[in-house]
């Protein structure tokens, strides 16, 4: 038993929401007071003075990838905004890489290079390409992926790999870029990704494990105790050996691959199986592509490139079919919709399996959509009619501003519009999306009520959609928990929840609202166990 006392408890609990001190014993939270505790417990319990610090519920990120991310902090970081200097770090890994070594980096943005390659011979504007990496690379293959994660860039050695050439035709739902003469750039969208990534060396389960386990310790100080997990079955497997060797230090909600809901139905699995550290999420379908590469599936065509719609990978119909199927085995849907055609198209998909779900005597389970980046006026109050949970990540609003306006005008209003869903009903989940952010959750408050970049504060983009300080840290909490079906035990500091508490030097609920994105956690306790001491 531990008695923490002497703190600022936020609890987020509506029938409590301050206290000072608080009792944790087997894992949970069993009292939840003032500091008369101190001479109401034993004299045995360990008593920690937190000399007025801010306690507040762990946070959860709703949207994760936990794998990629843990991986990704072994590769190239690509996240620059000069095009040179993109190519200078490719350059510096290649002189400690031993020859015929793959050479793997994420994070380049063709849209914030100062520096962005002209239109030369074997070049698209904007874009990198091959032969760039070619000249750097001493013949070692080379393979980019873009900050979206919905674009990849190769060298010709990585292309030669994977078997691609001129001839290759597109694949369905992808796209390989071509200059005017139609030779390959390097450059592939969407589903094109995979001709090369299904030649990658892939890690194995132990290799997974211990990144994962090593990148916990980067994600416990940005005050994470658990993650909705979006990667695929390497990730799954990696997470069950280390929850079996009891070196899982978050919780994760696992989602379920699209490609494997035959076998998940199968064997029985159904959402919410698993225990507090591990359990079964929804079934993850990709309507869409991204805004950076202008395959999200839109209404109306791009402002900057007419006749360009995006890339819708599945209609309403199939959508249907497939909840149809997950439904019945007690599966949730995570449907991944960036674009307002997207958003309207997963829509009327839910809303038919809404009646499917009565019809059949169902429970009316927690389905998602993921990210509702832009959605149209006329659907803005469905997912709140539709008890669909809006699976948002804030710090997007920051990479993504300026190409929403370019890329779609006036319709960015409704661009992130957590206010909007908020007004009507529907339920938040707020998350990062890493690696394709930071996983950083105060840095998606600061977000979510600013919504401004952090290093240009002039201008607050549509600030009509802004949130409370409570209202942000209520999607990375409540919110969160909601989405996991876990509100009842997870989401607040309340008699009965699991012990999962984070301690902050700064409050949040007090502090300049412009430095929030500069809060970290002092320490971090899961299931009443320190994992990060104060």
């Amino acid at each position: 038993m531990m008695l923490l006392y002497n703190a600022r408890v936020y609890t987020l609990d509506p029938s409590r929401p301050f206290a000072s001190a608080l009792v944790v014993e087997g894992g949970r939270v069993t009292f939840v007071g003032d500091d008369e505790l101190v001479n109401q417990v034993d004299r045995e319990v360990k008593k920690l003075n937190m000399a007025g610090q801010v306690l507040l519920p762990g946070l959860i990120d709703s949207h994760f990838h936990l794998q990629t991310y843990a991986l990704g902090l072994r590769k190239v970081n690509c996240e620059i905004n000069s095009y040179a200097l993109c190519l200078e770090r490719i350059r510096e890994r290649v002189g400690i890489t031993q020859s015929g070594n793959w050479i793997l980096g994420h994070g380049w943005n063709q849209n914030i290079w100062k520096d962005s390659p002209s239109s030369e011979d074997r070049c698209v504007p904007g874009y990198g390409n091959a032969a760039d990496l070619d000249a750097i690379s001493s013949g070692r293959p080379v393979y980019l992926t873009a900050k979206s994660l919905h674009a990849g860039w190769a060298n010709s050695a990585a292309l030669d790999l994977a078997g691609i050439t001129s001839e290759t035709p597109d694949p369905p739902k992808g796209r390989l870029q071509r200059d005017r003469d139609g030779r390959l750039t390097g450059i592939l969208f969407e589903s094109a990704m995979q001709l090369v990534e299904r030649v990658i060396p892939q890690p194995g389960e132990l290799e997974a494990a211990e990144a994962i386990k090593e990148a916990q310790k980067t994600l416990w100080p940005l005050g994470l105790t658990g993650v909705h997990d979006f990667d695929h079955q390497m990730c799954f497997r990696a997470l069950q050996y280390l929850h079996s060797r009891k070196e899982l230090g978050l919780r994760v909600v696992k989602s379920v691959p699209l490609e494997n809901l035959s076998h998940a139905a199968a064997l029985g699995l159904h959402t919410g199986f698993g225990d507090d550290y591990l359990r079964i999420g929804p079934v993850k379908v990709f309507m869409d592509g991204a805004l950076g590469p202008c395959t999200a599936a839109m209404i109306d065509s791009y402002e900057h490139e007419s006749g360009n719609y995006g890339i819708l990978n599945i209609n309403a119909s199939e959508l249907f079919d497939i909840g149809c199927q997950a439904a019945e085995s007690g599966l949730s849907l995570a449907v991944h919709a960036i674009g307002d055609r997207a958003n309207r198209e997963a829509l009327d998909a839910i809303e038919k399996l809404r009646s499917f779900e009565k019809q059949k005597g169902l429970p009316a389970l927690r389905h998602r959509i993921e990210h509702v980046q832009l959605i149209h006026l006329d659907d803005v109050g469905r997912l709140g009619v539709l008890d669909v949970i809006a699976s948002m990540q804030p710090t997007h609003v920051i990479s993504d501003m300026a190409m929403a306006d370019e890329f779609w005008g006036k319709r960015a209003s409704l661009s992130y519009a957590w206010r909007s869903q908020l007004e009507h009903g529907a339920s938040l989940a707020f998350g990062s999306d890493a690696p394709v952010e930071l996983p950083d959750p105060f840095l998606g408050i600061y977000a979510a009520v600013n919504r401004q970049d952090k290093d240009d504060c002039s201008v607050r983009w549509y600030s009509e959609q802004c949130l409370s300080v409570e209202e942000a840290i209520h999607g990375f909490t409540a919110g969160a928990a909601y989405a996991a079906g876990m509100e009842g035990s997870l989401g607040c500091i309340k008699p009965g929840y699991l012990a999962d508490l984070i301690v902050l030097d700064t409050d949040p609920f007090s502090c300049d609202p412009s430095s929030l994105h500069k809060i970290r956690a002092s320490a971090v306790m899961i299931s009443g166990e320190w994992v990060l001491n104060p």
